[in-house]
């Protein structure tokens, strides 16, 4: 196959650079729908992403100076930027989703970041090497997640890093038919509700549009996945309310009093 890393090849051929993908995959971000709600949650000035998660993932970045990064479900390439902003060579974006790509190509674009159309389950056609791979609530909509881990792992060199963010397992214990939350008759929330916890797979609920998926894995499930795929986990977090943003905003964020949405990873690739 030809490799990826194409230098100053047109954006057509960079996105004709990997033939026979299937597009199979969930894609809900190309529903007309969902997409053109998403994009007004994150065009807001509050949303999760810019004050919740997006602060935390960068932090637990490695020093990105002249590094090779790989963005798996890159979205509309927020980050993309942004590694570049922290010093980065070179950024590759992934994503299964037209319409988040075509965004990103308009909205978040360098001489020096490209962008492809290729779902995670199919990673293995890449032909090049990565410093650091790094993916923001992508996994959610992985089936196979230790499958997505080992291919990311084989394409990071000895001792590189990966960096994800993912739904927290106690916010996807959750199916759509209850309140997330048990309330007062005021609607003050007083704690979050779970729901078959230990039975994990594919849940579906309402969130914009009706069927919604994503998949649900117990906390330990995620760490072995981790493991088995080959890596050490250097650092892990959950999302939290700063004191800045509790000041900000003291009503907007607080679910994440009782539960946290998202949780965080930045692993080391096992070297010999």
């Amino acid at each position: 196959m030809e490799s990826l890393h194409t230098g100053n090849d047109s954006q057509d051929d960079k996105e004709n650079s990997l033939k026979g993908i299937s597009m199979a995959q969930q894609n809900i971000y190309d529903d007309d729908k969902f997409f053109e709600s998403f994009k007004g949650l994150r065009e807001g000035e509050i949303n999760f992403n810019d004050l919740i998660e997006t602060p935390i993932l960068l932090a637990m970045m490695p020093d990105l100076k002249d590094k090779h990064i790989l963005d798996v479900g890159c979205g509309m390439g927020q980050h993309a930027m942004q590694y570049i902003e922290m010093g980065a060579s070179c950024v590759l974006g992934t994503d299964i989703s037209e319409k988040m790509l075509g965004y990103a190509r308009e909205n978040n674009t360098a001489d020096n970041i490209r962008y492809v159309r290729l779902p995670f389950e199919e990673l293995d056609k890449i032909d090049e090497s990565f410093d650091v791979v790094t993916s923001s609530l992508a996994f959610d909509y992985a089936e196979d997640l230790c499958d997505v881990l080992k291919k990311i792992n084989n394409l990071l060199i000895p001792g590189g890093k990966l960096v994800f963010s993912i739904s927290n397992p106690i916010s996807t214990a959750y199916d759509g038919v209850y309140d997330r939350y048990t309330r007062t008759e005021d609607g003050v929330r007083l704690y979050a509700n779970l729901h078959n916890y230990n039975i994990e797979g594919l849940r579906k609920f309402k969130w914009v549009v009706e069927g919604y998926e994503v998949y649900h894995r117990r906390f330990w499930t995620i760490v072995n996945n981790i493991v088995s795929a080959g890596f050490i986990i250097e650092e892990c977090q959950e999302s939290q309310l700063s004191e800045e943003i509790i000041r900000k905003y003291p009503d907007r964020f607080d679910g994440l009093y009782h539960h946290p949405d998202f949780i965080f990873f930045r692993c080391s690739k096992k070297t010999n």
